[in-house]
């Protein structure tokens, strides 16, 4: 596959959905006793904290500035509008000393999280001409322990960006943050669907509906096959073949394709995509067995095209009833990073690389290439045969990400960073990678299967284990990092 795939905006019926929009609510503030002693510090700093909101919004966010504060009435009016605002985030900006008690009342009524802060206007002092009010505008650094200090004994957890104005580094990290925010916003809000029954014996991918809800918040919506049935029996001849259409254009199709196979398979594709679009679903996870090419079983095993389209407009859609695995999914897209649907295939001991992908779902944006639809007389493990989705990731930094749960019911993430790297793949009509981890393949994969991460887990493009750390940070779950 060496042909570019188009991308999902540039082809009519696959365009990406419009996720929600990450809010993020900012304060700025100062000690107001300064003002009469130092008329020019005010409007220095009121300056900086317009340029801070400035970039701000140019970070795919909304922004609600609630202005500047000067003192403890300042801020509890600030954490009224902000605690009715609903942010996503609050961001405190100290632009020079200002006391504790005047970010308080903004941690403790928001229900948000809060990124503290601190940015000076330039990388450095001018020592020789500077005065005391010069100097001042420079000091935001000053109350951030007296912030630590007093957001742990409230019981609010901390964390901060020191930087200046214009320092790009500092910007990598608030926007790590406002990623993350975005991400538990998502999942908070998120309605998730399961639709099917669990794969039989795989204790692992069992999951109890509510820790869901008990750890990322979020609305569970068990759909039936049936609702999946009736909506595709109402699919059109010129709708199937508008779908196959658009199929090509994303896909090179194998001649193992049969013809009645890709009918199907886009037939169900529309169907499921009305019911997705009527239950307002944002992740799908899904299995049935069936029995003797029966109905339910055609509709499983018609899936995998459908579920790869979806994935790719940022809807991860995932068989064998991975629920857990959808929301991996759907953090690694959120963040960027698309995240395919994925399982350990082989390891190769020659090239010391993990061979790991899936016969199921694809993100497409990710693919090394044109895709391909290979039509397979027999999947394994499942009953059914149809069309499937080939393609390697591209090739460059990778993270693989799983969702685990341990025997108290709450989750953890898992995390490792690795290369996808070329070479020879299966054709068997998979997603197949080979992962380089920089290490012996089989001590990683040791390492992996301790960390209970489960069956399956989601791989993205990137290196995203700083921004999965934040996230782990803002919904509360921990984080083990597999690293060798």
């Amino acid at each position: 596959m060496t042909t570019t795939a188009p991308t999902a905006a540039s082809l009519a019926g696959l365009e990406r959905i419009t996720p929600r929009r990450t809010k993020i609510g900012l304060v700025a503030g100062g000690l107001g006793a300064y003002w009469p002693q130092f008329p020019g510090l005010l409007p220095q700093l009121e300056q900086s904290a317009r340029r801070v909101s400035e970039r701000m919004r140019a970070l795919d966010c909304d922004v609600v500035d609630v202005g500047f504060i000067s003192d403890a009435e300042d801020g509890a009016q600030a954490a009224e509008a902000l605690r009715v605002a609903g942010c996503d985030l609050i961001v405190g900006y100290l632009t020079t000393y200002m006391t504790a008690s005047m970010l308080a009342p903004v941690a403790q009524r928001s229900g948000a999280p809060v990124l503290i802060i601190n940015l000076q206007p330039t990388e450095v002092m001018d020592h020789a001409t500077f005065d005391t009010g010069q100097w001042l505008a420079y000091c935001g650094a000053c109350p951030l322990p007296e912030m630590a200090n007093t957001f742990l004994r409230l019981g609010i957890p901390f964390r901060s960006v020191s930087g200046y104005v214009e320092d790009d580094r500092a910007w990598v990290r608030i926007e790590r943050w406002i990623k993350a925010a975005g991400v538990r916003g998502a999942l908070r809000d998120g309605r998730h669907g399961l639709m099917g029954h669990l794969y039989p014996g795989m204790l692992d991918v069992s999951t109890d509906l509510t820790l869901v809800t008990a750890n990322f918040g979020g609305h569970m919506e068990v759909v039936e096959f049936d609702d999946l049935r009736v909506r595709v029996a109402g699919v059109t001849e010129s709708e199937v073949a508008d779908r196959m259409e658009l199929a090509r254009s994303v896909f090179d199709v194998a001649d193992s394709v049969e013809t009645e196979d890709f009918q199907w398979a886009a037939k169900v594709s529309v169907g499921l995509d009305r019911m997705v679009a009527d239950f307002g679903l944002d992740s799908l996870a899904y299995y049935h067995r069936g029995l003797e090419g029966e109905q339910h079983e055609r509709l499983g095993a018609g899936m995998i095209l459908g579920a790869s389209l979806l994935t790719a407009r940022g809807i991860p859609a995932v068989g064998e009833y991975e629920l857990r695995t959808s929301l991996a999914m759907l953090v690694m897209d959120r963040l960027g990073g698309g995240g395919s649907f994925t399982e350990f295939q082989a390891l190769n001991f020659h090239d010391d690389v993990v061979e790991m992908g899936h016969d199921g779902p694809a993100h497409l944006a990710i693919s090394d290439g044109r895709p391909l639809l290979r039509g397979l007389g027999i999947y394994h493990g499942k009953r059914g045969w149809g069309v499937s989705v080939e393609f390697d990731v591209r090739h460059g930094p990778v993270t693989v990400f799983g969702v685990g749960q341990r025997r108290d019911g709450t989750y953890r993430f898992v995390v490792s960073e690795g290369e996808v790297v070329g070479g020879p793949l299966l054709r068997i009509g998979n997603t197949t990678s080979r992962v380089d981890f920089g290490c012996d393949p089989g001590e990683w994969t040791d390492a992996w299967s301790a960390s209970g991460v489960g069956h399956h887990w989601a791989l993205g493009t990137g290196s995203r284990a700083a921004e999965l750390r934040a996230t782990a940070e803002l919904i509360g779950v921990d984080i083990v990092e597999v690293r060798l």
